[in-house]
């Protein structure tokens, strides 16, 4: 059994690889790091610890750095995995000679420029450069090795800060430098690729810092439709890849064709994953097909497992179009398949002079190229010999073995390799590292007041950043949170930024049109992406709930203790006077008048929303209603003293309830009504206020709410009315002069509520509400019991029957004492 220590060592070799290719951002990177440096230390078990793989290439120090990444070989040998021991590296298979050519095409431009003097003058230029060997992994593996700058490759470290990168020449296949450029797009480091022709690497939003020297397959598959139209050949088969090069252009060649009125026979991939890439199954297809004209996308190293099953069942009778992938290449042109291939067509790339080229080829040594990782394959390739140990690549050779002895001339053999009347692909090569050159040139030898550098204050080698190539466009880029309008007679380079409307964002560069957010989300200040609307009403937390919720808790013990005192004083002339019983139930009313505000105060649920308007109207009716009855009943006591009167009758306390009774059972009727025919429930405002919605009460039936607020209006209007006539009459302890102005108060807050209240959205309308239930309560309080209160406990004198029936200093006349009840 392993300890339990191996067993963690060996958890953190694995995560090791996994982090690898998982990483994506600094602080993984960090971790990466940390258990690389943790698993190196410890006492690792047999057959536990994975090493992690040391990549190497051609590479060769300067000021500044390029990378290249080249499919010098175009197949690998896949092993089966064991599961119990580390995976093997893949072994890279068939050399291209071809291929290395493109190589030296990078090595030959960057030695020219280090000899220049009208570019990059006193800067040296050096390289790093991989084999991807056509393999996803095997780019993206040399991608990291160029930028981590050590043999085992780490992303998001760089161990050569004082060496700028400023970008990397490749791949060859479209899905190997797509992959490539998602990473090199994180950093914005540019990527020229020399060979990649798949549309899709021309999305700037996916691919911002990826560019080539060749155009993509949308000018290929139009030029080839117009080729097969040419011969009058409508009924077409079309063999691809099934990789972006292949589909790609495929579909668009597709949609060309029928554009174009062709038919298209069949469509068939060819399995790059399987080792005959499903030749049996294309070539029963071909045959029973009766299209002659197959157009094949497709590279020479996918096509050759083809070609070679093709020449085993001889086929024959049909004319191949060729892409530019193989249509010049030099491994389909041998003798052994040209009765398969005779009669091919097809484009290819533009083939440019580079000259010295030739002679550069030829100079190729390994004395002098001793640091080339790939010079002795090449030489073994080349010569067709074999080089003794160390040199010999597999360690293995036969007795009739040739072996390299290094004095061998390349300018004695005519190999691909040094056949300068084919550099198509070298020159796009050649052309690739002259506009990067250049670019870093432009860069480094501007004036800082003059061009489209203006404002720039460093031109330090050492300063520049990979994604500093100038701009030039009409219009700058539009943001995120912006959309592109046109301007009217202007060309379609030239728009103008506008920024996206009110609860509408763009999340786009250059984006044409705003989006909506959804109902519960409202744009960020940038308008770039939708956040959570803010969901506001009146809470306990919040600081104006929270002050009105005590000061309505302050406010309501007040009644409750001028009844004490009135309780305790029952007996007293001023209490007694104008009905006691009343002025109990009105204190009781009042208190609940300020209790009945905590009710709009908290999360509107269905419960409150219910509830709470019905139950302040119903308590304010009760309130007024004692109010208007002790008025009533001052009217009712003066008149009934004068002689004959038969008011004398209505001077007990059954009219008083009666009119209590009366009054607030009209409200309460009325609340009812609004209750079950309409009532008031929960809702989210979501148009009040812009970026928030508001939970509040929706009170069903605006008509009865302002019905319940109108007929509290009209008892005090009566009051008012009633009061301010007897606040005359010749009573020490009359109330109707307090009654007029508790009413006139009460009036006044409700009058100015009704503007205020209609004004206010939100937590602060209901805050409104609660001030004018406080407020005109609080002034029915102190207007009708604050001189009673003040009588009681200050002025006791005044509280006497005498004073009441004005029998102090004298006698006086016409006094009405109302019963007490």
């Amino acid at each position: 059994m392993y300890h339990l220590s191996s067993w963690t060592t060996c958890v953190i070799a694995l995560q090791r690889h996994c982090i690898l290719f998982l990483s994506q951002n600094i602080s993984l990177g960090l971790l990466m790091h940390w258990l690389m440096t943790s698993a190196a230390g410890q006492n690792v078990g047999p057959g536990c610890y994975l090493p992690s793989p040391e990549v190497s290439g051609f590479s060769k120090e300067g000021d500044i750095l390029l990378g290249g990444i080249f499919p010098l070989h175009d197949d690998v040998e896949f092993q089966e995995p064991t599961f119990t021991m580390q995976p093997a590296r893949l072994t890279c298979q068939r050399f291209q000679l071809q291929n290395y050519q493109s190589l030296q095409a990078m090595v030959f431009a960057i030695e020219e420029i280090s000899r220049s003097a009208d570019i990059l003058p006193n800067v040296t230029l050096g390289f790093r450069i991989y084999d991807s060997c056509r393999i996803l992994q095997r780019s993206l593996e040399g991608t990291l090795w160029i930028l981590s700058g050590q043999a085992e490759p780490l992303p998001n470290f760089r161990c050569q800060w004082t060496l700028p990168i400023m970008g990397i020449v490749g791949d060859a296949s479209s899905s190997c430098s797509a992959v490539m450029a998602r990473v090199l797009g994180l950093y914005r480091l540019p990527q020229i690729s020399f060979v990649s022709t798949s549309p899709l690497l021309s999305d700037r939003k996916q691919f911002p810092s990826f560019f080539r020297t060749i155009p993509n397959d949308d000018f290929q598959s139009r030029g080839l439709a117009q080729l097969l139209m040419h011969f009058g050949w409508t009924w077409v088969g079309l063999l691809v890849e099934d990789n972006d090069y292949g589909q790609q252009g495929g579909q668009i060649l597709k949609q060309e064709l029928e554009r174009l009125g062709a038919c298209v026979a069949f469509f068939e991939n060819i399995i790059m994953s399987q080792a005959d890439r499903n030749a049996f199954h294309i070539i029963q297809v071909m045959k029973t097909s009766t299209a002659t004209s197959i157009v094949i996308f497709a590279t020479d190293a996918g096509l050759l497992p083809l070609v070679d099953e093709m020449v085993r069942h001889r086929v024959s009778g049909k004319v191949f179009i060729a892409t530019e992938g193989w249509s010049i290449s030099s491994t389909l042109a041998m003798d052994m398949y040209s009765n398969v291939l005779i009669g091919t067509i097809g484009l290819t790339i533009y083939n440019g002079p580079v000259p010295g080229f030739e002679a550069h080829l030829n100079s190729v040594h390994h004395s002098r190229s001793a640091e080339n990782a790939f010079l002795p394959v090449f030489w073994e390739e080349a010569f067709g010999c074999t080089w003794r140990l160390p040199n010999n690549i597999t360690g293995m050779w036969a007795n009739n073995t040739e072996w390299c002895t290094g004095d061998e001339k390349l300018e004695n053999v005519h190999i691909d390799y040094n056949n300068v009347y084919d550099t198509r692909i070298a020159y796009n090569v050649y052309t690739a590292v002259m506009a990067m050159a250049w670019a870093v040139h432009d860069l480094m030898s501007h004036r800082l007041d003059e061009g489209p550098y203006i404002n720039w204050t460093s031109v330090n080698i050492q300063e520049v950043k990979p994604w500093q190539i100038p701009v030039s466009m009409c219009t700058q880029s539009c943001q995120p949170g912006f959309w592109k309008a046109v301007k009217e007679g202007e060309p379609a380079c030239c728009f103008l930024c506008v920024p996206c409307p009110q609860g509408e964002i763009s999340n786009e560069t250059d984006s044409v049109t705003c989006l909506k957010c959804p109902w519960d989300q409202w744009p960020n200040e940038r308008q770039d992406r939708c956040i959570m609307k803010i969901k506001e009403y009146l809470t306990y937390e919040d600081a104006l709930g929270g002050g009105l919720a005590g000061l309505c808790l302050c406010l309501s013990l007040i009644p409750l203790a001028i009844l004490r005192l009135f309780v305790h004083y029952k007996t007293t002339p001023i209490v007694k006077a104008n009905n006691r019983s009343l002025s109990y139930l009105l204190l009781l009313s009042l208190t609940t008048c300020f209790l009945c505000s905590l009710a709009f105060i908290g999360y509107p649920t269905t419960e409150k929303c219910l509830l709470r308007q019905a139950a302040f109207g119903i308590i304010f009716a009760l309130c007024i209603s004692c109010i208007l009855a002790k008025t009533i009943m001052v009217v009712i006591a003066f008149n009934a003293t004068k002689p004959g009167s038969h008011l004398r009758r209505w001077t007990g306390p059954h009219l008083s309830y009666t009119v209590i009774f009366v009054c607030t059972l009209l409200q309460v009727l009325l609340c009812v009504s609004w209750l079950s025919i309409t009532p008031p429930f929960p809702q989210y405002n979501i148009y009040a206020l812009p970026g928030q919605i508001l939970v509040e009460c929706n009170e069903g039936s605006s008509i009865a709410f302002w019905c319940m607020l109108g007929y509290l209006g009209l008892l005090a209007t009566i009051s008012f009315i009633m009061a301010f006539l007897a606040r005359n009459l010749p009573d020490s302890f009359n109330e109707a002069k307090f009654i007029t102005f508790s009413m006139l108060s009460f009036l006044s807050v409700w009058i100015s509520f009704i503007p205020a209240y209609l004004s206010t959205k939100g937590k602060y309308m209901v805050a409104m509400e609660i001030f004018a239930i406080l407020a005109s309560s609080s002034a029915l309080l102190f207007c009708i019991f604050f001189h009673k209160s003040y009588i009681i406990l200050l002025r006791p004198q005044m509280n006497t029957k005498e004073y009441l029936l004005g029998r102090e200093g004298g006698q006086r006349k016409g006094t009405v004492v109302v019963s007490a009840l």
